[in-house]
């Protein structure tokens, strides 16, 4: 299958209704699978999240729980050298 990812990067990835970090461990026709991943409750300001990699909240899911995110509902997606891992 053809696609945009890498597996085993860090991602940001915005949604229609959330935003999620993680390490993408699979990829589907249909869904994206992270790891030690977090919804991103508020970005704060999206070009200063962005540079720096700095979230207003963070919700972190348990590092060993697998997020599946279905790719009809991403916006887009950026790599992310780090992932935020602490409940802000």
């Amino acid at each position: 299958m053809d696609h945009p990812y890498e597996i085993g990067k860090g991602y940001f990835i915005r949604t229609v209704t959330y935003h999620y970090t993680g390490l993408l461990k699979k990829v589907y026709p249909q869904e994206l699978v992270l790891t030690e991943a977090a919804w991103i409750a508020d970005d704060g300001r999206f070009a200063q999240a962005m540079a720096g990699g700095e979230f207003s909240e963070v919700e972190p899911y348990p590092a060993d729980i697998e997020v599946i995110i279905n790719r009809s509902s991403v916006i887009d997606a950026c790599k992310r050298e780090t992932l935020p891992r602490k409940q802000k």
